[in-house]
């Protein structure tokens, strides 16, 4: 009698080689695009979220789609009478939401299309003319920062540069003739948009007006551009895990391919981008040095179940003046007897450590330096 062998779950989910699999992908240097492109209908297992994700990937008729994220009205910000109001509007969304949109910004629409289309034109190029960018390391073009980090790899690509400060930032030579100069143009108006609206953060807490700049808050710039193609099942994934930003302040564009949503109480609430406006998120490190005045909040992408690809050009704001300062941590005019320092002082290394040994996360660093 010949002998019957019984396949279990265990058994098919050890002889799974995940690293394996990651790294054929990883290889193919064409990112989840060229996986879309190939005409698959399932997507890889190392996609495929855990379960207590997945038991949150409501159907978008089910998101919360009651409440969107504060929008603010930039117009006549410099007179006496209209600026209060905005520093109030943007010192509460600042609080409460951790996010906020801004409209009449004085950014041309027209930058504001051509450097999405720019991003996407790179994006659609054939695989082999992007695979030059490729790479983990010192490439600008690849698909999942952290993916042999990540519990799940999520449905994105990106092409990345560091604008500032300058001896960090990409050569303008070496960014793909296709998004140059419109990066470089984005890079300068999201810098002056972002330096205007943290005066009013500083207005709003009490501060004086130029003192997060002086801090070096937009001295360290990363312009991402996220591309995230049709998934063809988009409730097995997600197109960026949930995480806060690492940095000070976050400044984004996108089509009108919706996908972001944010955590607000209990609920993942949809961003709905209004056509022309600008968006804005506190990140850990100005959580930090406001001593908590505002507030880095939980986000994610829903994978994209659109055939019209989601773009989303991100600019990260980040300190820089390391070596002048040694270490940053509540600004001493926000620590009183009543209001004691809910953070301790923190190095470069506290901070660099902590992004880039581990998966994207939420407020890991934020967690490590309460008192």
């Amino acid at each position: 009698m010949a002998a019957t062998t019984t396949t279990t779950t265990t058994d098919v989910i050890s002889s799974y080689d995940r690293i394996k699999d990651i790294k054929e992908f990883d290889h193919t240097k064409n990112g989840v695009k060229g996986l879309k492109d190939s005409g698959i209908t399932s997507i890889p297992k190392f996609f495929i979220q855990p379960p207590e994700i997945l038991s949150t990937l409501n159907p978008p008729s089910q998101t919360n789609t009651s409440n969107n994220i504060p929008v603010i009205d930039l117009e006549n910000i410099n007179s006496q009478t209209h600026r209060p109001k905005v520093v109030e509007q943007i010192k509460e969304a600042a609080r409460e939401w951790g996010f906020f949109q801004v409209i009449n910004h004085e950014i041309p629409i027209s930058v504001i299309d051509e450097t999405i289309q720019a991003f996407i034109s790179f994006h659609e190029q054939p695989g082999e003319v992007k695979a030059k960018y490729y790479g983990r390391e010192n490439g600008s073009y690849s698909s999942n920062i952290d993916v042999y980090h990540a519990k799940a790899a999520t449905w994105h690509d990106y092409l990345k540069f560091w604008m500032a400060p300058e001896e960090q930032a990409v050569k303008v030579e070496d960014i793909p003739e296709i998004v140059r100069k419109e990066a470089v143009a984005w890079d300068r108006f999201a810098k002056k948009l972002a330096e205007d609206v943290m005066e009013l953060l500083c207005e709003g807490i009490g501060l004086e007006t130029s003192r997060f700049k002086e801090l070096s808050c937009s001295g360290n710039r990363l312009l991402v551009g996220n591309y995230y193609p049709y998934c063809p099942q988009p409730n097995l994934t997600l197109g960026l895990a949930p995480h806060t930003d690492a940095g000070t302040i976050t400044v984004l564009i996108s089509n009108q391919v919706s996908g972001l949503q944010i955590k607000h109480g209990e609920d993942w609430v949809d961003v709905k981008p209004l056509p022309g406006a600008v968006i804005f998120n506190i990140a850990d490190l100005l959580q930090i040095i406001s001593n908590g005045e505002y507030n880095s909040v939980q986000h994610r992408v829903r994978a994209n179940s659109c055939e019209e690809a989601r773009i989303s050009i991100t600019e990260f704001f980040n300190l820089s003046k390391w070596k002048e300062y040694g270490s940053f941590g509540p600004l001493p005019e926000l620590v009183s007897a009543e209001k004691p320092a809910l953070y301790r002082q923190f190095m470069l290394d506290d901070f660099l450590s902590n992004i880039y040994s581990k998966e994207i996360d939420c407020k890991s660093l934020v967690n490590k330096l309460k008192l």
